[in-house]
């Protein structure tokens, strides 16, 4: 077909000015505008939702009382934050391998007594402190 349609183009004389559409890509083009003409919910409809998961906050054991400065509650992504903060204030990473993170006696009482940790078992070692 597509043959065809070379040789007559080539033969007819005026058939390259004619344009030549199809319904099909036309209605394409009417659906893509119709999903984007979708009115947008704005931000005063939307209610504020309740904070879940590690961003609900949580009651927290008494040893990360004590390193928050007796916050009982607080998400798990703040006290992230606050520990990290702590480090970096102290220059607690190893110069060499900025992974590791050496304790002090302060964070040895929330890391289980541990005097190096890596910085991905920072989170996992913040699961006794946060009871359900």
């Amino acid at each position: 077909m597509a043959l065809s349609f070379g040789i007559l183009t080539g033969l007819v004389p005026g058939a390259l000015t004619k344009p030549t559409s199809t319904v099909q890509p036309r209605r394409v083009r009417l659906l893509t505008l119709a999903a984007a003409s979708k009115p947008v919910a704005s931000s005063e409809t939307k209610k504020a939702r309740e904070p879940r998961g590690i961003m609900k906050p949580r009651r927290v054991s008494p040893e990360m009382q004590d390193f928050l400065g007796g916050v009982s509650e607080i998400p798990r992504t703040q006290a992230l934050k606050h520990i990290w903060a702590y480090i970096k204030l102290q220059n607690l990473q190893d110069p060499e391998n900025k992974k590791i993170i050496i304790c002090d006696e302060k964070l040895k009482k929330i890391f289980a007594g541990k005097d190096s940790v890596g910085f991905l078992e920072i989170a996992g070692l913040l699961n006794p402190h946060f009871p359900k």
